[in-house]
């Protein structure tokens, strides 16, 4: 078998296409065996690419802004959708099925500052008519150790992908009440990327044809059946906490539509990220994302 080697930014059920084309065979079933990894912290991920040590990479399409404002080049490419909506959940400490996103004033929020993840919130918030500045915002950086601090007590609410809520919901700790990805419109969230010459070779072709599969397989699969395929990922979660997680992110619609980076996405994605400051400018489409590598079949 050829190997390909993947590398993530974030593990979590939200990033299930990557996960299943692994764990449900995909991968295999063209012939590749796959390494699989998080991006460690301090590492860049355009890095890596640049230097042939990483083949693909779950990132996003706002991780090419910065470098590009930087006046970087040779930066990877998108070639792949994986979400198109935010894949945050807030949870509480008690259920709250009437929940509204004004209660997130006056209230401490254990908030991921990821910039992506924050900038997404922020945006989602003022939609939902929240006065940000009264928000008692918590940085505890990295996922793992907010949700240690709320599991100590610290915080009134938590901003986390899944499974990490549904499994504080299976232990009686916390308790989803909101999806950030309900609260704002379709965007181009998280992608795939990699070097413009590994997207010529065979084996991009193949991992295409993988991961498309893989995708359309965990939108239309019951979750159930998704978990099972990817329990070994989550060795620490509770197979119905992994579950709950595949089911609400197919019910929201996150892996819904073609693997291709649609380009209203994009602009979507691009508005959030002006209307907060956290870009200078437009970056055109054609810059940053490419089609997916031709994948015939046979």
């Amino acid at each position: 078998m050829n190997m390909i080697r993947i590398l993530v930014a974030r593990h979590a059920a939200f990033y299930s296409p990557v996960i299943a084309a692994i764990g449900g065979g995909f991968l295999a079933g063209e012939g590749l065996e796959a390494t699989y990894g998080v991006l460690p912290a301090g590492t860049r991920a355009r890095d890596l690419i640049r230097r042939c040590e990483v083949d693909v990479v779950q990132s996003a399409v706002s991780s090419s802004w910065g470098p590009l404002e930087a006046g970087e080049t040779d930066l990877p490419v998108h070639f792949a959708q994986i979400n198109c909506r935010d894949g945050f959940f807030l949870a509480g400490r008690r259920p709250d099925p009437d929940f509204q996103w004004k209660k997130l004033e006056g209230a401490a929020l254990l908030a991921d500052h990821g910039g992506q993840p924050m900038v997404m919130l922020r945006y989602a918030a003022a939609r939902q008519g929240v006065d940000w500045g009264r928000v008692r915002v918590i940085d505890r950086g990295a996922p793992q150790a907010m949700e240690a601090a709320f599991r100590a007590g610290e915080g009134d609410c938590i901003h986390l992908q899944g499974p990490a809520p549904q499994q504080l919901e299976h232990e009686g700790i916390g308790f989803p009440v909101a999806a950030v990805g309900e609260a704002m419109p379709e965007v181009a969230f998280s992608s795939l990327q990699a070097s413009p010459a590994f997207l010529t070779t065979e084996t991009a072709s193949r991992f295409t044809r993988a991961y498309r599969a893989a995708r359309r397989w965990v939108q239309e699969s019951p979750a159930v059946e998704v978990a099972q395929a990817e329990a070994a990922f989550f060795p620490k979660v509770a197979p119905e906490a992994l579950a709950g997680a595949i089911g609400r992110y197919q019910a929201l619609g996150c892996w819904n539509g073609d693997i291709v980076i649609a380009r209203d996405l994009y602009e979507q994605a691009v508005e959030v990220f002006l209307s907060q400051g956290a870009i200078r400018r437009r970056h055109a489409y054609d810059g940053v994302v490419v089609d997916p590598p031709d994948a015939p079949s046979g």
